[in-house]
């Protein structure tokens, strides 16, 4: 296939996983689902696609040393650092302005992906569609359930649309509408012109020729914070869309270790020293404190050397509001 660069993004903080994920060790630099930490997978599964020369990643500036160690078969100056997070706008802007010419695709670091031939397929299909389309293609990938978490792109029409309600999502999902994995792929000329027409500010990121820390901060600082889905992918006039079904999975939170981790007669997952009686449909992650739970069900608890989380199932959309009050 033809040759491409390959830019994972690696500036997240994880805080739907805290307190495994921490601010010095966020989501993307975990090994809880098996493989090797979530960043690793990412590169790992580019394997035959992407030579390790053209593979960059964008991450935070205090971050550049772990990623590095995390991924020592990439060039040094490959790990780019952001001085201040202002999500994906500006991280694929960077990643463009990087990677130099030819085509470009954007992938996020902490996903998972449980058939990476399968992806591999897909993502060779949507290369081929971008060297010859003057478009941004993306990946979208086929629903499993109706989710109200994820946007979706309408393949027929190749539009973004947001977080949908319940009753909307299941309306998509009938209409064949597909999640939207933020997974970017075009020629580095097609992102320049996307930039230029629908968000500029971001544009001097996107050409800057010399991406040393000083010259990143200073072009950084008075950025707007917004997603590149917003910034651009909902403006486009329309997109090209290939579809993905290689199980594909956001892992966002917690609620992840229902997916992937066995459950007890009561619905329970256990990972570590945890003792469960007449408790049903909890998630116990004991990474330090034996954790014990008597006549409870629903919950979300974890332990780590420095931290306790005791949550409802439900309300795990709502943990950036408790990393907010956290000291």
């Amino acid at each position: 296939m033809s040759r491409f660069k390959a830019v994972i993004l690696a500036g997240g903080s994880g805080e739907r996983f805290w307190p495994l994920s921490t601010p010095e060790r966020p989501k993307q630099f975990l090994d809880v689902f098996g493989g090797g930490s979530l960043i690793r997978q990412a590169f790992t599964r580019l394997e035959g696609l992407v030579e390790p020369r053209d593979v960059f990643v964008i991450t935070s500036s205090a971050l550049v040393g772990a990623t590095r160690k995390e991924l020592p078969e990439l060039p040094r100056t490959n790990i780019v650092g952001e001085p201040i997070r202002r999500d994906t706008g500006a991280a694929v802007a960077l990643g463009t302005g990087v990677a130099g010419d030819g085509v470009i695709a954007f992938f996020p670091a902490d996903q998972m992906v449980l058939k990476p031939a399968v992806f591999r397929r897909a993502v060779a299909r949507a290369v081929a569609v971008a060297e010859r389309r003057d478009t941004v293609v993306t990946i979208g990938i086929r629903p499993t359930y109706p989710a109200t978490g994820y946007g979706y792109v309408d393949p027929s029409r190749g539009t973004f649309v947001e977080k949908p309600s319940a009753a909307r999502a299941k309306g998509y999902l009938k209409k064949g509408y597909l999640w939207n994995a933020g997974m970017f792929i075009a020629r580095r000329d097609v992102f320049l012109s996307s930039f230029a027409a629908h968000a500029p500010a971001l544009l001097p990121l996107a050409t800057m020729k010399r991406a040393t820390p000083a010259r990143i901060k200073a072009v950084y600082e008075p950025l707007p914070r917004i997603s590149f889905d917003y910034a651009v992918m909902e403006k486009l006039p329309r997109v090209a869309v290939v579809k993905g079904d290689f199980g594909w999975d956001d892992v966002g939170s917690y609620g992840a270790f229902d997916r992937y981790f066995p459950h007890d007669s009561r619905g329970n997952v256990r990972e570590g020293p945890c003792t469960v009686v007449e408790a049903d449909g909890n998630i116990c992650v004991a990474r330090s404190a034996r954790i014990s739970l008597l006549g409870v069900s629903n919950l979300v608890v974890v332990t780590t050397p420095h931290s306790v989380l005791v949550a409802d199932k439900s309300r795990l959309g709502e943990m950036k509001n408790l990393i907010k009050t956290l000291p």
